[in-house]
C-alpha cells in the first residue's frame, strides 16, 4: 500500500474483515455453484444448488476469508503493512484450496503459488499497470517524460520513412522540382494563388 505520511501503523479489525470477506466470496462462489446448476445435464431443482455444489460455496468462503484475516492478522502483528502480509494471507488462502485434495504436498504448493502471485501482485502496485505506476509521481508529468524519453527528431523519421505523402519537410518542394525535372523533363512552374504576389 501507499505510505500516507503518518508511519504509525493503525491496527485493523481482522475478525470483522475475515468475516466480511468470507461472506462476499461466499456469494461469488454461490453465484458460481447456481451456474454450475444451471448447466447441469439432468432436471435438478434450485437447492441442489446447496446439496450438490455446496462445496464450492464453502470453499470460496473458507478461501477468501482465511486470505483476508491472514493477512490483515499478520499486518496486526508485524505492523507494517507490505507485500510480505499478501504472501502470508496468499499461502494460507492457497493451503485451505489444497485442503480439499487431501494431499499434504498439493497444500503446500497451492499455497506457494498463491502466495507468490499475490505477493507479487502486491509488491509491483497492487495493480495490473505495474510497479513504474506509482501514486506520488505526477501521471501527466510521468506522461511527458516518457513522450520527451521516445520523441526522435524529424530528421531520423524522414530518413527512415522518406518524403511525401503527406510529409513536407523544409525545402519539399524545390526538390520535387528537381526529381520531376530530371526524371521526366517537366518544370514546375511555382504559381501563388494570391492574386496580390507579383
Amino acid at each position: 500500500m501507499a505510505p500516507t505520511g503518518d508511519d504509525h501503523y493503525h491496527p485493523k479489525d481482522a475478525i470483522h474483515a475475515g468475516l466480511y470477506h468470507g461472506m462476499v466470496f461466499g456469494g461469488g462462489g454461490l453465484l458460481f455453484a447456481a451456474v454450475k446448476n444451471s448447466l447441469a445435464k439432468t432436471n435438478v431443482g434450485p437447492w441442489t444448488t446447496f446439496t450438490r455444489n455446496g462445496g464450492i460455496i464453502a470453499t470460496f468462503a473458507a478461501v477468501g476469508g482465511a486470505f483476508e484475516f491472514t493477512r490483515l492478522a499478520s499486518a496486526n502483528l508485524r505492523e507494517k503493512e507490505d507485500y510480505v502480509n499478501d504472501g502470508i494471507g496468499g499461502f494460507v488462502a492457497g493451503a485451505v484450496l489444497g485442503l480439499k485434495t487431501g494431499r499434504i504436498p498439493r497444500i503446500i504448493g497451492y499455497g506457494a503459488a498463491t502466495a507468490v502471485v499475490l505477493a507479487a501482485y502486491e509488491f509491483t502496485g497492487g495493480t495490473l499497470k505495474g510497479f513504474l505506476n506509482r501514486p506520488e509521481v505526477d501521471e501527466y508529468e510521468r506522461k511527458e517524460m516518457l513522450r520527451m524519453r521516445r520523441r526522435r527528431p524529424i530528421e531520423e523519421t524522414i530518413a527512415e520513412i522518406g518524403e511525401g505523402r503527406g510529409i513536407r519537410p523544409p525545402g519539399y518542394e524545390e526538390r520535387r522540382r528537381e526529381r520531376l525535372k530530371e526524371k521526366y523533363g517537366i518544370i514546375v512552374d511555382p504559381v501563388s494563388a494570391d492574386p496580390d504576389a507579383a
